[in-house]
């Protein structure tokens, strides 16, 4: 019975170990996922270049006219997406709020060199930031951020360098630790600190977040869970309102939502909001 006990334990221990090295080693390619081979295409937007602070060269598109004192979104795309793919989205918000919107593209995705890290999310958002500020000549009382999945942590880790106008978040997760625990790997929170080099905390930026948070979640998301766009926004320290969409999964929020989702987006870019019990437009569902 010792000798059993003592090889269960020893493998237990070499289980743990090999799990959580494997998500040590891994992690940052969980988390940033380009897509492979892109063909080229045209696209209704304009391209502008600029450089990180790392010396990496980047891009965005620009949607919409960005002109003195006009209203800008930054928009940051999901972790297997890229920045292209959502110019027809952007085309709709210029359409529905009248906004200018700016998609940055990230380093390693379409064509851009190096490895997507969490580092270099950081440096790749504060260079969209900076082109924006520094040559769009964008005041911060024009400029909201936008963060779909993945984009959303990468905004609200911005805000808190940043603050912007309005924090929109579509389809939150709440920390990488959360994230983490799906992928039911045993001790991983307890081991957490020590193998983690993603350090998104979306509950917490939200926490200290001087912006009103508007959130949206489709509640049949299977990707990122509705309770944790829940969660986020009920941590929001100054809200706007949350929109519940109904049938929705993980890419197709605007359109299950229709009309909802894009009043609800007006709404959103139109002003701050602050209140403990968001308005509901009907069809929706708003919980503190």
């Amino acid at each position: 019975m010792i000798r059993l006990f003592i090889f269960g334990t020893i493998g237990a221990i070499v289980f743990w170990s090999v799990a959580l090295l494997t998500v040590w080693r891994l992690q940052e390619h969980v988390v940033f996922q380009p897509p492979g081979r892109v063909p080229a295409s045209s696209v209704a937007a304009r391209q502008v270049r600029y450089r990180a602070a790392d010396g990496v060269d980047l891009f965005a598109y620009i949607v919409g006219a960005c002109g003195p004192g006009a209203p800008v979104l930054l928009a940051f795309h999901g972790n297997a997406d890229i920045a292209r793919w959502l110019v027809a989205w952007a085309g709709a918000v210029v359409r529905e709020t009248g906004s200018c919107v700016v998609l940055p593209e990230y380093r390693g995705y379409d064509g851009l060199a190096g490895a997507p890290t969490y580092r270099g999310s950081s440096l790749d958002a504060r260079a969209a930031l900076s082109y924006v500020r520094d040559t769009m000549h964008v005041a911060p009382e024009h400029l909201s951020y936008f963060g779909h999945s993945l984009g959303t942590a990468i905004a609200a880790e911005l805000a808190a360098y940043a603050p912007p106008k309005t924090l929109i978040l579509q389809a939150p997760f709440s920390s990488a630790l959360a994230m983490g625990r799906r992928m039911f790997v045993p001790g991983i929170g307890l081991f957490w600190r020590f193998v983690s080099r993603v350090h998104y905390d979306t509950i917490e930026r939200v926490r200290a977040s001087i912006a009103p948070v508007w959130v949206v979640h489709g509640d049949n998301d299977f990707v990122i869970p509705v309770r944790m766009g829940r969660e986020v926004f009920a941590a929001a320290a100054h809200k706007g309102e949350l929109l519940i969409v109904h049938g929705a999964g993980h890419n197709d929020v605007a359109e299950i939502g229709g009309r909802n989702y894009w009043q609800w987006f007006a709404r959103a870019l139109g002003g701050a909001h602050d209140s403990s019990t968001p308005v509901a437009p009907a069809g929706t569902q708003s919980e503190p």
